[in-house]
């Protein structure tokens, strides 16, 4: 089977108390296994990263007026959804807001059907966490992150 290209934009989105916000989510067609992730999807027609990243959070989230900061990171990964293969480019933008309040009913039907909860997680509960967070080596990054403040260049995750 050959694997659908897609680029993609996602968003490290911190509150107040330095926690980011990540969606347990879940594919249709693999019951019982169930991940955390970030905010963000798929570039549209037309659209670059940072406009992406603008409309998948407005939609994901309800929140309005979220500071969208640089560009930090970016990786490849490769994932099946609903029996399909996908192999996606994406890249993450660092993101702040004072809200946490999350409204889900921008979302589209596939991002219904994957979400099934929503979280603000410190640092640390990341790194002890033994639940499955996309992507990988998320805690230690976001660490770095809060300690050292954005990279002068995005970092390969």
């Amino acid at each position: 089977m050959t694997a659908q290209r897609r680029r993609a934009a996602r968003i490290l989105l911190l509150d107040g108390l330095d926690r980011i916000l990540l969606f347990l989510g879940a594919d249709p067609a693999v019951p019982g296994e169930t991940w955390w992730f970030t905010p963000g999807g798929g570039l549209e027609p037309g659209e670059d990263v940072r406009e992406a990243a603008e409309r998948e959070l407005a939609e994901e989230t309800g929140l309005r007026g979220v500071d969208l900061g640089p560009l930090v990171a970016y990786g490849t990964v490769s994932f099946s959804f609903r029996g399909r293969r996908y192999e996606q480019e994406q890249w993450f933008h660092l993101a702040r807001t004072a809200e946490t309040g999350l409204d889900h009913a921008g979302m589209g039907e596939d991002e219904h059907a994957q979400l099934l909860a929503a979280r603000w997680w410190t640092v640390e509960e990341l790194r002890g966490t033994a639940e499955t967070v996309y992507p990988a080596g998320l805690g230690d990054f976001l660490g770095r992150l809060l300690a050292e403040g954005p990279p002068v260049d995005p970092v390969r995750l």
